[in-house]
């Protein structure tokens, strides 16, 4: 028998700063029930979806706290969860997460069919950085904000199918995917937000979206997973982030995407077992892998020379 997956991805219009959590939460309410009425049994929403994409700009220390949530579920998220377990649907959810110990994290939780958090994230590919350079159009503050994930790259049951999460600037990275499959996972979530400027990234305009999909397209194919990716997307506070809200196949093709910028629902019927034949084969991991070979990856952190290789050109 199959083992299917009704799989929706939300994509979010822009938050402006004057939006109160409790209405973006009116928002993505609208959208879980509009996703459920077409048969989603697991809705994706972005990173940091209950706020603004508050790191573009430099805050004084003090002057951030609201951004974050202490808890999960707390007061103003609560009718999400409530909602969803009266659906029947479960979701991922980003947002900014302060810890009892006030550490700060860019946070991602997967939420069952019952209401219950059965996964967490910690973003670890932190974008951006800390100083503050004024006269940008936008900064991008993140490494300023969040601390770098501490939980590793979890993989967790959500009804039978095996789910890895990351976030955003994850997604870029090709061990994330790889050390999510190698724990089994059939489907990886994220969500981003990705703005036209990000200091010190140049790239054509077309790009952003060109190199976003080819991040999610070669994390399926070469992993043997589905990914379904949602972003906060369109004007948000004045500056435009990208849309492009996809599920890929373990093929590599995009199933779906979202046609525009604003608040939108793309549901995708899942054959989770259609990975099976790229695992059993070309990507059969036991049979083919060499981490022997791969030492480099875990013990260098940026470039640097060639490792010597020694050979005899006559044997």
């Amino acid at each position: 028998m199959a083992k299917n997956l009704m799989l929706a991805v939300a994509q979010v219009g822009g938050i402006d700063s004057s939006e109160s959590k409790p209405e973006v939460v009116a928002r993505l309410i609208a959208l879980l029930e509009e996703a459920a009425s077409q048969g989603a049994e697991l809705v994706v929403f972005p990173e940091l979806t209950l706020t603004t994409f508050f790191p573009r700009t430099w805050f004084e220390e003090g002057d951030f706290e609201g951004y974050f949530e202490k808890s999960m579920p707390n007061d103003d998220v609560r009718p999400l969860f409530e909602r969803a377990k009266d659906l029947g649907v479960g979701f991922y959810l980003g947002y900014a997460e302060l810890t009892s110990d006030q550490k700060r994290y860019n946070t991602s939780i997967l939420v069952n069919k019952h209401g219950d958090i059965v996964g967490k994230y910690r973003k670890m590919h932190l974008p951006g950085h800390a100083d503050n350079r004024e006269g940008l159009p936008n900064q991008h503050l993140e490494k300023k904000y969040f601390l770098e994930g501490d939980l590793g790259f979890g993989v967790f049951d959500f009804h039978g199918v095996q789910v890895g999460m990351c976030l955003c600037n994850d997604r870029r990275w090709p061990e994330v995917y790889r050390s999510l499959s190698l724990q089994g996972a059939e489907l990886v979530v994220l969500g981003y937000n990705t703005p036209d400027f990000v200091p010190g990234w140049q790239e054509e305009p077309h790009a952003k979206m060109f190199t976003h999909l080819l991040s999610l397209q070669a994390g399926a194919y070469q992993n043997s997973v589905f990914v379904a990716a949602a972003g906060k997307s369109g004007f948000e506070d004045g500056h435009h982030m990208i849309g492009g809200s996809a599920v890929v196949a373990p093929s590599g093709e995009i199933l779906a995407k979202a046609a525009g910028e604003g608040d939108e629902v793309v549901v995708v019927k899942a054959d989770i077992d259609m990975g099976r034949p790229y695992k059993e084969s070309v990507f059969d991991f036991a049979a083919h892998r060499r981490p022997d070979a791969y030492g480099i990856i875990a013990e260098r952190k940026g470039r640097g020379a060639p490792l010597p290789v020694a050979f005899n050109v006559n044997d």
